[in-house]
């Protein structure tokens, strides 16, 4: 029988280049990963400017954050709302796009792309567009159109009503051509024989979606709506370049603050680094939470 030194020999012989070769990638991961959470985690429970040595708090960040932050819960608030809004709709139109432009033909293949290309078009130059469409002036787009119909110029950006509508607006159009593109490619892994069997039973088209096409796609929706949740949770571009003022990141009354917003403004407008860490890993928990909610209904919409 081979001792366990010679059993490490000979796992070291067989896969010892490939342990070499790992070593780099490790470092990296190690490096920019493992050690920057941790990191973060430890200054979570501290009071630290980024200047002076971290002094440690316990829990007082978590307690003060939960307890006392009066503009954490706002921005939380807003955060839920958006992420409601802009996940369900966006959910539901990209699964209504991939069901109008999902065929083989060349003008579907054109229309899938027109709305594909925000989803690979750079975030900045999307929210620099999305800016000027509704800059307050007699130069916006929107108070262009607006004038057409002989009405009055609107301050979209400084009406607190309207910031999350045109927040989820830039969401949705920004996004759901990549849902679209998910559910395109689930819908041509059903296989056609399911169609047949239900039109010779007599289902109408409504009762092959609702019984046939819905449920082979709930792995897809699954991912569209998980990744959704995880993206609009950290929503952070749109609120910073477009509703951002001079002296407050959430636009008018904070009505645009979000969650990480609001660390950026705690951790590098006041240099409150261990509160803003202390957010970010609240958000972590909370992304995590709700995503594991996701997939475990996922999982047993699947066990139906």
């Amino acid at each position: 029988m081979a001792t366990p030194a010679a059993v490490s020999r000979h796992r070291w012989r067989r896969h010892g280049t490939s342990y070499l070769m790992l070593l780099p990638f490790l470092a990296l991961f190690a490096g920019f990963l493992v050690w920057p959470l941790a990191n973060s985690l430890y200054l979570s429970f501290t009071k630290f400017d980024g200047v002076t040595a971290p002094e440690f708090a316990g829990l007082e960040n978590f307690r003060r954050l939960l307890f006392d932050d009066d503009r954490f819960r706002h921005a939380l608030g807003n955060t839920f709302l958006y992420v409601v809004a802009s996940v369900g709709i966006g959910t539901l139109l990209s699964l209504g796009l991939a069901l109008a432009f999902g065929g083989s033909g060349w003008r579907h293949r054109v229309m899938r792309t027109v709305f594909f290309l925000p989803s690979v078009t750079s975030s900045i130059a999307l929210m620099l567009l999305w800016k000027w469409i509704f800059n307050p002036g007699d130069f916006g787009l929107a108070n262009t159109v607006v004038g057409w119909f002989g009405g009055r110029a609107v301050e979209w950006l400084a009406t607190p009503g309207l910031t999350i509508p045109i927040l989820v607006l830039m969401s949705v159009w920004g996004g759901m051509g990549y849902g679209m593109v998910l559910y395109v490619a689930g819908l041509g892994s059903i296989p056609q024989e399911y169609y047949e069997a239900a039109r010779i039973d007599g289902a109408t088209p409504w009762q092959q979606f609702r019984r046939v096409t819905l449920p082979l796609l709930r792995p897809v929706t699954t991912y569209v709506v998980v990744t959704g949740l995880i993206g609009a949770f950290q929503v952070f571009e749109a609120v910073y370049i477009v509703f951002r003022g001079t002296n407050n990141i959430g636009g008018v009354l904070d009505s645009g603050l979000m969650i990480v917003p609001y660390l950026y403004d705690q951790g590098f407008t006041h240099f409150k680094l261990g509160y803003a860490s202390a957010i970010a890993w609240v958000l972590f928990l909370i992304i995590f939470a709700i995503s594991m909610v996701n997939l475990r209904i996922g999982r047993a919409l699947k066990e139906l």
